[in-house]
């Protein structure tokens, strides 16, 4: 049997804790998972984190 293959995306919430990755991509990442386990048709074959910041704030850093 061929298998799809997927990229795995996450992308961020807006979270004040900027130096650690959000509860938010760790949750998509084990949902994401857990989903593949359960459809051996799909393989992961790249995992994309869209961890950035814009378009959220409005108090930009230079």
């Amino acid at each position: 049997m061929s298998k799809y293959k997927a990229i795995s995306y996450t992308r961020l919430s807006y979270t004040n804790e900027k130096d650690n990755e959000s509860n938010s991509i760790s949750n998509q990442k084990m949902l994401i998972r857990d989903f593949v386990k359960k459809h051996s048709d799909i393989e992961i074959v790249s995992e994309k984190v869209d961890d950035g910041y814009t378009g959220v704030l409005f108090a930009r850093v230079r």
